[in-house]
């Protein structure tokens, strides 16, 4: 089982995202944003949090434009697996793989601490080791988290059970409390909060662990 991590310019959590990886089984390359391609053989793609490009512009929007994210998003539409974290999550929605957009938090602050987290559905390759329902307790760190799409995307994420994870108490303004979501294939999950920081038990705790861990067998038996 082979996953990519991408590094662009100011990402701070690639090395935390491989070694989740790693930990699940996965024999993880780190690939570099001028690269045009991905290597041979991954299964999933994993687009770190951070701050690419020293989020100049937009957050995610110039990394969105780097050579890798053209196969990102390839890989993507191809039926691949991938999940973006904070930064990556900004990312994905700027190339368009998942949709809405990543706003300035309601209170206009940078927030660094562990949130409560619902899952809200169990119904994805990246969530179903829990049960919708559960509450769990992983890190956010972002100042631009606040989850905005127009109410027909709301509607359809709703409708489709494409809300992957829910605020338990809204940090930052996210419309319906949302902190992940699915793409419409259920193989691409983008949250704002970071469950490699929730993968090791000398760093707090381990509620993150599976969203890592069910994808080994999925992607074993693809």
């Amino acid at each position: 089982m082979k996953a990519a991590v991408v590094v662009f310019p100011g990402s701070n959590c690639d090395r935390d995202l491989a070694v989740a990886f790693e930990r699940a089984g996965f024999d993880v390359t780190m690939v570099w944003h001028k690269d045009s391609a991905l290597p041979s053989g991954v299964d999933i793609v994993g687009v770190p949090g951070g701050f690419s490009y020293g989020d100049y512009l937009r957050c995610g929007a110039i990394a969105a434009q780097s050579p890798i994210c053209k196969a990102v998003v390839d890989h993507a539409n191809r039926g691949g697996y991938a999940v973006g974290i904070c930064n990556g999550f900004q990312v994905l929605t700027e190339t368009g793989v998942l949709p809405g957009a990543l706003l300035r938090n309601a209170g206009l602050k940078y927030i660094c601490r562990s949130v409560d987290l619902t899952v809200t559905t169990s119904n994805s390759v990246f969530t179903e080791g829990y049960s919708a329902g559960d509450v769990i307790s992983v890190p956010i760190a972002h100042h631009d988290g606040n989850y905005f799409a127009d109410a027909e995307t709301i509607a359809k994420l709703q409708g489709e059970d494409r809300i992957a994870f829910s605020y338990c108490d809204n940090p930052n303004g996210s419309l319906g409390d949302i902190a992940g979501i699915l793409s419409e294939n259920r193989r691409v999950l983008g949250m704002m909060p970071h469950p490699e920081r929730a993968a090791d038990e000398a760093h707090g705790g381990t509620d993150g662990v599976a969203v890592f861990r069910a994808l080994t067998g999925i992607v074993a038996t693809a």
